[in-house]
């Protein structure tokens, strides 16, 4: 074995090579382009493929979510042997995030899939069965994702520029992508609404080249154009225009060539979620220093659709007060019920009454008016009708803390999309050497019949793998494995429009959207809306002044929710140990405590992801600390808070860095 440090772009990366083995590992101190290492330890697999594997393992965890993926880094971290396969060729499962041509490559695979009856050879495999095993198969066929169907809108034809004289002031900003959501009902066949959003899985580094290539040529073609064909009388004919005259633009027709043309840009989720900045995952993210390899986005606006306008809604204390949307006596109600759910826990006999009734009629009784209760149950608590009181306040005061933590609203972004995360915790696994294998399965579990534990699995190459434990994805899990089978389905769409459901002064915002159900029994829908800066789509270019944004296109899917379930739903050996996928809900907490109590499971005296050593070796930039914002509860002045309202809403889109110490504000990094 040799070590071999190297820099380049600012990036340290430590290398280290196993002659044995015949396979390398890239071991990342600080990451913030995920290609390039997402690419290094992809083509370590290719290479191990090549060879036979370690035949012993403490840990094999089969499917890289979000969750697998915490789990690998967390067992790798405290020094056990981790093996992280999925039989995808790419990262992160049903949390991943494609570049537009990826998706579309995703689609074409699904399709496939539906079409290709695959038959299992037990043949291959019962040779390596002893005396006194058993076997348990896994399925080869996911089928967490249902009813795909795709629309394009946008023209097909070649790309051509429409050369039309438009005032600058009115072109609007465009190529927002909106992802729509909503939650679920209870049932196998019941396909309700939860939404995901656009997000993908690309190369950063190409994409910050090709900006800094393109926006030149965006220059160019939003500058004065003269017409060399006009004659001196023409011209002379012409009024003169002054230099107050708004300049000239070009406006380009976005076709579906140019959404492949620039595929690259896009980052699209399959998942819709955010990050609360007091929720668990970024607990996870600054206890670990996984936070380290990734960058993060304020979201900038809470959105709400009510009476067919989209309006924006007041959370914060500055909101509040500055809000146009509200009466004066609306304010002071509002503030005075926000100010309570702080600490509603200490005023037990204001809601003790209403604990068994929904959160709704406990709004009603506070005497909050029709407005008020959409916005606190919608938007703020982001419950359900039927939701009990208990529980919408505390949805409301967790809403309520994670303000002003990094930025005017409670939530954070990560650049590149959500399937940066799980590859974030990938790489943290691959640091404590964590063995990485895509486009590589688990044919079966090899079961120990007098323990009643699985002892080893048989990989799609043929060899067996002995193994302490296993953690397995569940859509890996045949359906006579399940003692239930009763599951929701979530609906999901990812849109890529032209432009802001509601334009602002900047379009470089991301926006959270909920639209209120039609019926109370109807779960409500959730759309984020992405921007460029995101590094989730592509720059905008001007178009038409409309009132509302056109759909260039369109995917609606299901996906499959088994949160719902726990392990006395399945009928496996005691040391297995199933990851569900995303749940209907906006952050991912379920989905971490779901890691922790594997973890615990699996080494019950270690501690989940404890932080990286040696933190001063990690290189980063940007290490001045900033002064948290205020938070809900942080008294300001009334004046100072209306007189700096319109400041006040417009947060800064600069991506922001994690501190590694848990309390501490971030940094931010241009």
């Amino acid at each position: 074995m040799f070590l071999l440090y190297f820099k380049t772009w600012r990036i340290p990366v430590l290398k280290i090579c196993c002659v044995h083995f015949g396979y390398c590992v890239f071991k990342c101190v600080y990451f913030s382009v995920r290609h390039d290492i997402a690419c290094h330890v992809t083509v370590c697999s290719f290479k191990m493929a090549a060879e036979d594997l370690p035949s012993q393992f403490d840990v094999v965890i089969l499917g890289t979510g979000l969750t697998e993926s915490v789990i690998a880094a967390a067992c790798s971290r405290v020094g056990q042997s981790v093996l992280h396969l999925d039989r995808r060729n790419y990262y992160a499962g049903n949390w991943a995030s494609f570049t537009f041509n990826g998706l579309l490559s995703w689609i074409e695979e699904y399709k496939n899939q539906q079409k290709v009856q695959i038959t299992e050879s037990e043949q291959v495999w019962r040779s390596l069965i002893d005396e006194g095993e058993d076997v348990v198969p896994l399925s080869s066929v996911d089928s967490s994702i249902s009813n795909l169907e795709v629309f394009c809108y946008a023209s097909e034809e070649e790309e051509k520029e429409e050369e039309t004289k438009a005032p600058l002031t009115s072109c609007q900003p465009v190529n927002a992508e909106t992802v729509s959501e909503e939650t679920t009902g209870d049932s196998t066949e019941a396909q309700d609404t939860v939404t995901g959003d656009d997000t993908t899985a690309s190369d950063a580094k190409t994409q910050n080249e090709e900006h800094e290539v393109s926006e030149p040529e965006e220059e160019q073609h939003t500058s004065d154009i003269s017409e060399p064909s006009q004659s001196q009388e023409e011209k002379d004919s012409q009024p003169i225009s002054s230099p107050a005259d708004p300049p000239v633009e070009v406006e380009k027709k976005i076709t579906y060539q140019k959404l492949v043309k620039e595929g690259r840009r896009f980052n699209i989720d399959l998942v819709s979620k955010l990050m609360y900045s007091r929720g668990a995952l970024v607990d996870l993210l600054i206890k670990s220093n996984v936070s380290r390899y990734a960058e993060f986005k304020n979201i900038g606006r809470i959105l709400t659709c009510r009476n067919g306008k989209v309006e924006q809604v007041p959370c914060s204390r500055a909101d509040v007060f500055a809000s146009k949307q509200l009466t004066v006596v609306e304010k002071r109600m509002l503030m005075k019920f926000l100010t309570f759910c702080l600490d509603f826990e200490q005023h037990p006999e204001e809601y003790q009454d209403y604990t068994e009734k929904p959160f709704r009629e406990f709004l009603k009784n506070k005497k909050l008016t029709e407005n008020l209760q959409d916005f606190v149950l919608h938007s703020i608590a982001m419950v359900t009708q039927q939701t009990l009181t208990e529980e919408g306040l505390k949805a409301t005061q967790h809403f309520l803390r994670c303000l002003g933590r990094y930025g005017n609203t409670p939530f954070l972004f990560p650049l590149n999309g959500l399937g940066e995360i799980p590859q974030c915790f990938c790489r943290m696994c691959a640091v404590f050497g964590g063995i990485y294998c895509l486009r590589h399965s688990v044919q079966c579990l090899v079961v120990d019949k007098a323990s009643n534990k699985v002892k080893a699995v048989i990989d799609t190459r043929g060899q067996k793998i002995s193994c302490s434990h296993f953690v397995v994805e569940d859509s890996y899990i045949r359906d006579e494995q399940r003692q239930s089978t009763a599951y929701r389905q979530i609906s999901r769409a990812v849109l890529i429009t032209d432009r802001s459901v509601l334009p602002s002064e900047s379009d470089q915002q991301i926006s959270l959207v909920t639209i209120p159900p039609l019926e109370s029994s109807a779960p409500a829908v959730r759309m984020v809306e992405l921007c460029s800066s995101s590094m989730t789509c592509m720059p905008g270019t001007c178009a038409e002044e409309r009132s509302k944004p056109a759909v260039l296109w369109v995917m609606y899917f299901n996906m499959r929710d088994t949160s719902a379930l726990d392990s006395s739903s399945y009928s496996l050996p005691s040391n297995v140990h199933v990851c569900t996928g995303p749940d209907g809900s906006l952050g991912s907490d379920c989905s971490i405590k779901l890691a922790e109590s594997v973890f615990h499971h699996i080494l019950p005296d270690e501690e989940f992801c404890p932080p990286a050593p040696n933190p001063e070796d990690i290189i980063y930039d940007g290490d001045g600390p900033q002064a948290e914002g205020p938070g809900f509860d942080e008294s300001v002045n009334t004046e100072a808070e209306e007189e700096g309202a319109a400041h006040e809403k417009n947060p800064s889109t600069e991506p922001a860095e994690m501190d590694s110490v848990a309390d501490t504000t971030p940094s931010s990094e241009e």
